[in-house]
């Protein structure tokens, strides 16, 4: 906008007109007494446009250029949060080997699995005997590449019907020291919740299987084992796909994009699922 000759009120000085317009800086003659003000910034402020139609059209450049700070802050915490991902990342490949088997997937008892996904305080239960029984479960090989997935089926179910509930990402500091309580530390950002007909198109045996048994669907005991990197990337892949909400599409998007980063996954290279259903 040009602006000069325009007549201005300031809050302080009283009546002007703008003299000069540059880029970022306006001049305004105060009866021969001339002073610079920041464009536009000096007119949200403490100066304001005498003609009402010029005005409103001013009001447009601040609404227009306040949509072009928020796509550009939005952008800056994308870049940081990029980088600071990396640099975990890179952390992690430096003092930490990646373990092909570093995800953990857990068995949920049905009648509580509502009280879960609504907390995500996911224990990994007590050790049965030996020195240690009553002690949380250790989870050595988990870090923050590491994600949860969330399993269940009912008693009058068979194992090949076990199927997925969701996912998480662990805390980004954790570092697989299970505390007293035994709970595994949620990422407050990574985490997917899959509907019931969602669940049903999910079957935990189309990914998971015993690679020295490989037709066998049996979890036999315990609440939890670890699963392998690629199993829970040919998952995400097949939830982001199975989603129709374009929000939720875009949640599992970066779930996946940040998982495949922490574990050094090329996401354009990940196998078809060859789970025990599978063979």
């Amino acid at each position: 906008m040009n602006l000069i000759n325009e007549e201005i009120t300031h809050n302080v000085f009283g009546e002007g007109n703008i003299v000069e317009h540059e880029e970022s800086f306006i001049t305004v003659d105060f009866n021969k007494d001339l002073k610079r003000f920041v464009y536009p910034d000096a007119f949200e402020n403490f100066i304001k446009l005498n003609d009402r139609s010029m005005a409103e059209s001013l009001e447009k450049v601040f609404v227009e250029r306040k949509a072009e700070e928020k796509i550009l802050e939005k952008k800056r915490k994308e870049e940081k949060a990029a980088q600071r991902l990396e640099q975990q990342r890179r952390e992690i490949l430096k003092n930490h080997k990646i373990h092909e088997s570093s995800q953990i997937v857990f068995w949920l008892d049905s009648e509580k699995q509502s009280d879960i996904l609504n907390s995500w305080e996911i224990t990994t239960g007590n050790i049965q005997s030996g020195k240690n029984k009553g002690l949380p479960n250790p989870v050595t090989r988990l870090r923050p590449n590491s994600a949860g997935i969330l399993t269940v089926r009912t008693s009058d179910q068979t194992e090949t019907e076990r199927i997925i509930l969701g996912l998480f990402m662990v805390d980004d500091t954790f570092t697989g020291t299970i505390g007293e309580d035994g709970l595994v530390p949620y990422h407050p950002e990574y985490r997917i919740t899959l509907t019931e007909e969602e669940s049903q198109k999910m079957l935990f045996w189309n990914y998971y299987k015993n690679k020295n048994y490989p037709d066998r669907t049996s979890w036999n005991s315990g609440t939890f084992r670890y699963f392998d990197n690629i199993w829970t990337a040919q998952i995400l892949r097949d939830i982001i796909a199975l989603k129709t909400d374009e929000e939720e599409i875009k949640e599992a998007q970066n779930f996946m994009d940040y998982f495949c980063r922490m574990n050094a996954i090329d996401m354009t290279n990940i196998p078809e699922a060859e789970g025990a259903l599978n063979s």
